[in-house]
């Protein structure tokens, strides 16, 4: 059983690696997403040949014990709100799936947000922490700049088809399975001028079903899905995702409250209980990896690797009693 965690483009390094392995994370997810900063992402963004870059990152996380399982790319904002260069953008990704197959990379995490993420002002919790907050009376009193022009759910629903038609095919070709990550909040309204479609099961149930494969399941965020159906359902909603085969890799964290208010806290004080959680995957056929996802923002300076190392014992903990 494994335990997943996050490594951004900028930072593999030796000491992160080294890291890692010490605290028993046994797969790395490498974020792509470094705002066009990298050469690794200009060269994938350009449609480039990546195979040797993915290989030689492969083998330098793989030189420190550990296996790269995952690349984490958004869908670019040409393909979620069909820019006019839309098919030399699908092609481009067809291109990264195909090298990353190549690469041995078994997994590519992505979502379908152009607008991103959404929160607002941080609860402050044990020791003076940050918890990610988010509040929709106070996100509503001041939303952001909307999209110019709007973009309503019927074209996001027709753009996701176009992708899912060219992308799913590519990914059941190179043997790469594709994980979806949820809207975060999971609200299925137009946040910031574009219509969310990745937020609710129904939403996830008819992606799903516009291109039925093995290949096409979803990134869990565990936090994001309690904070749409709330803590007494989740434990249904993970049955349901991970009998299917849907789970390609869990997000486990927790969280208190639910919509329209939730703050994200450590694994030990939310409203799920995550043991039954953890259980309620096994008996549902899944086997991992569980990663912590993020952890609560530390005032002390350098603090937030003791936060990695405090949620990756924690769910090394769980493993050990729930799958022995």
């Amino acid at each position: 059983m494994h335990i997943h965690d996050v490594v951004n483009w900028s930072q593999l390094n030796d000491n992160l690696l080294s890291f890692y392995r010490a605290i028993g994370v046994d797969m790395v997810q490498l974020d792509l997403r470094t705002g066009g900063k990298s050469e690794a992402e200009k060269i994938v963004r350009e449609g480039r040949d990546s195979t040797e870059l993915f290989e030689k990152a492969r083998e330098k996380v793989e030189s420190h014990g550990l296996k790269l399982y995952t690349v984490f790319m958004s869908a670019w904002d040409e393909i979620t709100l069909a820019s006019p260069d839309r098919d030399e953008k699908l092609d481009i990704w067809v291109r990264m799936t195909e090298c990353l197959g190549k690469a041995g990379i078994p997994t590519l995490g992505w979502n379908f947000k152009p607008k991103g993420n959404f929160r607002t002002t941080a609860d402050i919790g044990r020791g003076g922490v940050s918890y990610s907050t988010f509040d929709y009376e106070e996100f509503d009193k001041n939303r952001p700049e909307p999209h110019d022009p709007p973009v309503s759910e019927d074209q996001m629903w027709e753009n996701m088809e176009t992708f899912l038609k060219v992308a799913i095919p590519a990914a059941e070709k190179a043997g790469v399975r594709m994980a979806l990550h949820p809207d975060d909040p999971p609200i299925p309204e137009p946040l910031g001028g574009v219509a969310q479609i990745c937020s609710t099961l129904e939403q996830f149930r008819r992606i799903f079903d516009t291109q039925p494969s093995d290949n096409h399941g979803m990134l869990f965020c565990q936090g994001c899905m309690i904070e749409l159906v709330g803590p007494e359902r989740i434990y249904d909603v993970i049955a349901e995702m991970a009998s299917k085969n849907k789970v390609v890799w869990v997000h486990f964290r927790n969280v208190k409250g639910q919509l329209p208010r939730f703050v994200e806290v450590f694994h030990d004080e939310g409203e799920v209980d995550m043991r039954r959680a953890m259980e309620v995957y096994r008996d549902n056929g899944f086997n991992g990896p569980y990663g912590m996802d993020h952890t609560p923002r530390f005032p002390q300076e350098g603090a937030g690797w003791a936060g990695k190392a405090y949620a990756n014992g924690y769910i090394r903990a769980l493993i050990q009693t729930v799958y022995g």
